[in-house]
């Protein structure tokens, strides 16, 4: 599980980067790397250079001159090359190859957790990073995805919403007020018989329940009474009521024997099965515009039986991971040129002010007067030896030809993933939709068998 916060820099990013840098904090500077810096000592100096450069451009330049990612993991689950690992993922993933940034593990805490420091603008077209509620929430996602990838825990969004590290952590923990609330509430939902028997087991259980617009419970030693709805959705009162009447064993055994039955038969069956208890839940939630939109989608998709409708959302969704992985394979390959065409630029650039410096009788006075420019030479000189030996540099032209072709590749698969997730968001609701009109003769079926029981 990581927990993530950004924030930005406007002062020296010097000192910054020299506090996460610290080997007392990073096992003697193992647990440090960089990207398009050849030196984390002088990364700053790349920054500032990237941002002159900039501002030669016309670009507008932010205020503020860095931003400062952390990136934290609970107690014990990961190792320091694991949890580095995982952060040059993000900080790739997420800058798409075109900031430089620093990142360090810190072990000297009880946590490990990273601490990235990127420029706050990029090396490509010299954009500044916007950071706002959005793309904070992006960050985030993608942090739990990568975190999810190597089989950490994150904390899920819909039922921890605003909920803090150190909540989180307690939670995790079973420490805090809402978390054993939580796990009480998913006790009695599923062993009591209607609303009424679930707030009597609350009782029992030692809380005191408080009801009104909003039901509340309290623990015994407990201060004040929390709301159930406030632990997450599915705590209100309506869910907790939706949850205690809609618990159906018997509807997973019915659809997997549906599999070769008409569904447009089905659902057009249970439409007009209007007195049934499932036909007013249905009613309640949704309406029958949406019925018929199903049924549209169905019979325009030649969707006829549940096992082509369950192959078309398979398809859907494999078809919205394989364009993200042939993304992932473009954005790495543009995290390759990026970087030399920057490099190479910068070595082309600054070439005869370093040919100068090896002619000047006094070099001391002349480093000291060109300074910046001949560190960003030596750090371009060094990037491309390693990057691609001391043999012939690239050819710029065809490396930006390249790049373009990239970033036009990139786009379209944007564009692709885009629309299969729009689809994958409709297939799904039409799926929801057939699994609650099938609901309704899981019912029957249910009132069926009990008639015939007491006969």
């Amino acid at each position: 599980m990581a927990v993530t916060k950004i924030k930005p820099i406007r002062g020296t990013v010097n000192k910054a980067i020299a506090y996460i840098i610290d080997p007392k904090k990073t096992d003697d500077s193992l647990l440090v790397s960089s990207y398009c810096c050849a030196a984390n000592e002088f990364a700053a100096n790349e920054f500032e250079w990237t941002r002159n450069l900039a501002a030669q451009s016309g670009a507008q330049i932010p205020t503020v001159i860095a931003r400062h990612l952390i990136q934290s993991f609970d107690v014990g689950e990961i190792t320091p090359e694991k949890a580095h690992e995982i952060g040059k993922q993000l900080a790739d993933e997420w800058l798409k190859g075109k900031y430089e940034y620093v990142i360090a593990t810190h072990i000297n805490k009880g946590h490990c957790h990273n601490h990235i420091i990127f420029n706050a603008d990029n090396f490509v077209d010299y954009h500044a990073y916007r950071s706002n509620k959005r793309t904070y929430r992006e960050l985030r996602q993608l942090s739990d995805t990568i975190c999810k990838e190597h089989g950490l825990s994150v904390i899920p969004p819909s039922q921890n919403k605003g909920m803090e590290y150190k909540e989180y952590t307690e939670a995790k923990r079973g420490t805090s007020w809402k978390q054993k609330l939580k796990q009480t509430i998913d006790r009695y939902v599923i062993t009591a018989k209607d609303y009424d028997d679930f707030i009597r087991l609350m009782q029992e259980a030692g809380y005191e329940v408080k009801t009104g617009k909003y039901i509340s419970f309290r623990a015994e030693g407990q201060e004040r009474f929390t709301r159930a709805k406030t632990i997450g959705d599915n705590y209100s009162e309506e869910r907790i009521k939706e949850r205690i009447q809609g618990r159906n064993p018997r509807k997973r055994q019915l659809q997997k024997e549906r599999k070769g039955v008409s569904l447009i038969i089905d659902i057009q069956n249970s439409i007009k099965a209007q007195e049934s208890k499932g036909y007013e839940h249905w009613a309640k939630i949704n309406n029958l515009k949406e019925a018929a939109k199903t049924l549209n989608y169905l019979t325009e998709n030649n969707l006829l039986r549940y096992a082509d409708l369950e192959a078309k959302v398979e398809d859907v969704h494999a078809s919205y991971t394989r364009t993200g992985e042939e993304l992932k394979r473009v954005e790495a390959r543009l995290r390759e040129v990026q970087p030399l065409i920057k490099n190479i630029g910068n070595y082309q650039r600054l070439k005869p002010i370093n040919d100068a410096y090896q002619k000047a009788k006094n070099k001391t006075a002349f480093r000291s007067k060109h300074e910046a420019e001949l560190v960003i030479f030596e750090a371009a000189k060094s990037t491309l030896l390693a990057m691609q030996g001391d043999g012939k540099l690239l050819s710029l032209k065809s490396l930006q030809a390249e790049q373009q072709r990239l970033v036009e590749e990139q786009q379209r698969l944007y564009d692709e993933r885009a629309k299969l997730k729009k689809q994958a968001k409709q297939i799904d609701t039409i799926k929801a939709n057939v699994d609650v009109f099938l609901n309704l003769e899981t019912e029957q079926e249910e009132t069926r068998q009990k008639t015939e029981q007491k006969e």
